[in-house]
Parts: structure tokens; C-alpha cells; sequence
């Protein structure tokens, strides 16, 4: 009998790859980091990070989309609420930080809150306040070294760029979990270049 999986039963948004759906792992000043746990659906404490430093957006990522690292595509959502975990929110999708994370390739979306009408005017990742950037930069890089482990934040981009990243990710889901299967095909739109 098969269970309700998150990752692959959830559409990544009809919409996508301007407006994805995001679930939510960790809302934002968490010092928890919780993961979803992929054979079971649930989400897990994977660990607590050190006290300095606590996630400075709703962080999750986009349903149905693979990366390199064998993990969901990740995004960070600004939104004005605290938003609590395993949330599905429709997400703006604005720009994208490229980030090495010992020695491979993580990309994390950066998202608005489409229905947050004190954030959904950002159009671009151009439009955010420097400090929001200049946040998500250092907390990344401040969390990774206090665990002794490499990252670099090579550089933010804009949404076109995130939009190929998305379709990448989609494309690369469907090559992996095969666009046959019942959940691969569910979230596929005429709006998604595959």
C-alpha cells in the first residue's frame, strides 16, 4: 500500500516555475533543522544548529523538482508571518543564491509569499533591501563553519536565471522518477519547457 509522500505527491504548482508551491521544513528564526524524511513523509529533526545563528527565511523546497545532491530543489521564502513546518505556500519566485557546499553545487530559490501582500510587490531579486541578501549570505556561511564543513556563496541571480534552475531541477525529476508514474505526471503543466 503506498503513503502520501510530500515530495512526489504534492504538484509543484501550476504556474511554475514563476509561482511554485514551497513546503515548508523550517520557519524562520528556527534553530532547528528539520528535513524531510524521504521514505516516510514525515519531517525529522536532523539537528540543532549552534545558538549564533538561526534560518532567516522560511526555508523548504519545490515538490516534484531533483538536484545533483539527491535532494528536492531548496527555497527560501520571505513572508511577513511565521510560517509553521510541512506549510504549502504558494511561492513568487524571484532570484536564486549559487552556493558550493563542500565541493558541489547547491542552489536555493529565493522566493515571496504570492498571497503576503507586504511582500508579494517584489518582483526581483534587484528589489530586495541589500540587508535581506547580505542575511541569507552569512547565515549559510556562518552556520556550515561553525560545523567545520565548506561553503562558498558564489553569487545571487536573477529570476530568469532561477526559472532554468527550476526547470533544470523538473526535468531532471522526471528523467529520474520517470514522467510515466502516476506522481511524475501529476504536477506537470503546459507552463513547464521539459
Amino acid at each position: 500500500m503506498s503513503h502520501f509522500n510530500p515530495w512526489h505527491d504534492v504538484q509543484r504548482g501550476e504556474n511554475a516555475p514563476e509561482v511554485v508551491n514551497a513546503i515548508i521544513e523550517i520557519p524562520k528564526g528556527s534553530k532547528g533543522k528539520y528535513e524531510l524524511d524521504k521514505e516516510s513523509g514525515l519531517l525529522k529533526l536532523d539537528r540543532v544548529l549552534f545558538s549564533a545563528v538561526h534560518y532567516p527565511a522560511a526555508y523548504g523546497f519545490i515538490p516534484q523538482t531533483y538536484c545533483d545532491d539527491k535532494d528536492p530543489l531548496d527555497i527560501l521564502v520571505i513572508c511577513s508571518v511565521d510560517v509553521v513546518p510541512m506549510c504549502l505556500i504558494e511561492a513568487k519566485v524571484i532570484g536564486v543564491m549559487q552556493m558550493i557546499d563542500q565541493n558541489e553545487e547547491d542552489d536555493k530559490i529565493i522566493a515571496v509569499a504570492a498571497n503576503d501582500i507586504s511582500v508579494n510587490h517584489f518582483n526581483d531579486i534587484a528589489d530586495l533591501p541589500p540587508h535581506t541578501l547580505r542575511e541569507m549570505q552569512r547565515f549559510f556561511e556562518d552556520y556550515k563553519a561553525l560545523e567545520n564543513k565548506e561553503v562558498s556563496v558564489e553569487r545571487f541571480m536573477g529570476r530568469e536565471d532561477a526559472y532554468r534552475i527550476i526547470e533544470d531541477s523538473v526535468k531532471l525529476y522526471n528523467d529520474t522518477f520517470g514522467k510515466g508514474s502516476e506522481s511524475a505526471t501529476k504536477g506537470q503543466t503546459a507552463g513547464v519547457e521539459l
